[in-house]
């Protein structure tokens, strides 16, 4: 059994040491970005703007509906050049809502319709595809209900698509509501670190990016070619990503192109995000990496990006699994003396935090102005970002497990607020379930488990594995308290 229990744990830590390594170099590639002379946006003068389709998915947001489809209108793009297509799934007062907006907008010039299927089948993925059914765009772009695009969206991205091989141009997320608590800053965080080094960084190195389900625009040519859209798994964005570029196309990052947006602000909000990001996921491991795999003209750095790329999410099995066994390995430490080697070279491991600091670190200082306003966010930010990102692996670890082996599972949408600032009220939403599961049951009895492990380090004598078990009892302790509070508002 100690064997067992010492294979298991140098197995997922070797995951995570091959993980930290590739986001390393996933920081030189950005860096090496940055110093080069940023490209200029292509000159595309008025009278050859394409036409564009803007679609808005929708099902159930009352909350944000308004504010989105009169935002989207403000967009500077000639008005015959231009139509919005409002994808409705509604079964509640969101159609009304949309039908209302849309009624006052009609009378501007702006071409924008109100689309209602019959049924619901595919999801968003569905929504998308019968949407290009009755369009005429040869550019598409989405936003999903929480975003805020800017006026001048489309003037920024789509001349980049008089290069023929691009399909699709993805801008940067940014955050309306990032001060809103500490769960929003914290997730501010760590989207801040994929939208800057790892998009950033892929893109740069010639590596296979993904389209963000949101933000972005599509080449209608490139979506026909790679298949279109498919709901077989609950990242339809990923997918058709990958399926994309295995067909030869290229995707363009936009770093310098914000976003905003809404962050999730309650903790079940997020665990359903999460869920779906993290299932979603592994669902397209199952389907795309072995595609990328064989593919012979791939290059080996962009299969190897690709393998890490498409199997981020099993970090959380390594994560939840280390974390298991490592009171275990602390009883096999303090009591037997014939593994005491091994244990001393496995403390080289730590190069792992410092690999994910650089990395983390380096996302910060390209938000912030100075290296000391870096370093007061930074010295908080990453532990506890890192703490509770430990805390949900018990949550996320079980969606991609059920990814892996083909469980499948609804599309369940993460509730949107409409908030902005601290003082805005989310208690009562009506989209936010209330129930408690048997995972958060599991996280809070997870809380009591490491926080006995404190304990041993301390009766035990053994200070090294202590800071690891602060770090676990805090993340579980955060998201079993904020879940069962969450609910009960």
């Amino acid at each position: 059994m100690e064997i067992l229990v010492i294979l298991l744990y140098g197995f997922f830590l070797t995951f995570i040491l091959f993980y930290s390594m590739i986001q390393v170099h996933l920081v030189m590639l950005y860096l090496g970005k940055k110093k080069k002379k940023e490209k200029s946006k292509p000159i595309l003068e008025s009278e050859e703007y394409p036409f564009v389709t803007i679609q808005l998915p929708l099902y159930n947001e009352s909350y944000v509906v308004e504010r989105l489809i009169r935002k989207v209108a403000e967009i500077d793009y000639p008005k015959d050049k231009f139509e919005i297509q409002v994808l409705d799934d509604s079964n509640d007062e969101t159609t009304e809502i949309a039908r209302r907006v849309i009624q006052e907008l009609k009378p501007t010039g702006i071409a924008i319709e109100l689309v209602r299927r019959p049924d619901r089948k595919g999801f968003k993925a569905g929504a998308l595809a019968y949407g290009m059914t009755v369009t005429k765009g040869e550019f598409l772009a989405i936003f999903d209900a929480d975003f805020l695009p800017k006026k001048d969206f489309l003037k920024n991205t789509i001349p980049f698509f008089q290069d023929e091989k691009i399909g699709v141009v993805q801008t940067r997320w940014t955050h309306i509501n990032e001060e809103y608590s500490l769960l929003t800053k914290i997730q501010a965080f760590g989207l801040d670190a994929h939208f800057t080094i790892e998009q950033g960084g892929r893109n740069s190195g010639g590596h296979f990016i993904n389209f963000n389900g949101t933000a972005g625009v599509w080449r209608r040519d490139c979506i026909d070619d790679a298949g279109g859209w498919s709901s077989d798994t609950l990242t339809e964005d990923l997918d058709l990503s990958y399926r994309a570029q295995l067909k030869g196309w290229d995707f363009h990052y936009l770093e310098g192109v914000e976003s905003p947006a809404e962050l999730p602000a309650a903790m079940n909000a997020l665990k359903n995000q999460q869920f779906r990001w993290t299932k979603g996921a592994a669902e397209c491991t199952r389907k795309n990496l072995l595609k990328v795999l064989r593919n012979k003209e791939l290059p080996l750095g962009t299969k190897l990006h690709a393998i890490f790329h498409l199997m981020n999410s099993f970090i959380f099995i390594c994560v939840f699994s280390i974390s298991v066994l490592s009171i275990p390995l602390l009883l096999i430490q303090t009591y037997t003396t014939e593994y005491a080697t091994l244990f001393r070279y496995s403390s080289g491991f730590v190069i792992c935090l410092l690999f994910l600091m650089i990395f983390y670190w380096v996302a910060l200082r390209s938000q912030t102005s100075t290296t000391l306003k870096t370093f007061q966010q930074f010295i908080w930010k990453f532990p506890v970002f890192l703490s509770v990102s430990m805390g949900m692996s018990l949550h996320n670890g079980i969606a991609v497990l059920e990814g892996y082996i083909g469980r499948k599972s609804p599309f369940i949408r993460t509730p949107k607020f409409n908030l902005k600032e601290s003082g805005d009220n989310w208690y009562g939403n009506k989209y936010l379930a209330s129930s408690i599961s048997m995972v958060t049951v599991f996280e809070g009895l997870l809380f009591l488990y490491f926080l006995s492990g404190v304990v041993m380090c301390y009766v035990f004598g053994n200070v090294g594995m202590l800071p690891l078990f602060i770090t676990l009892t805090f993340g579980f302790g955060y998201v079993f308290f904020y879940s069962i509070f969450h609910s009960t508002k």
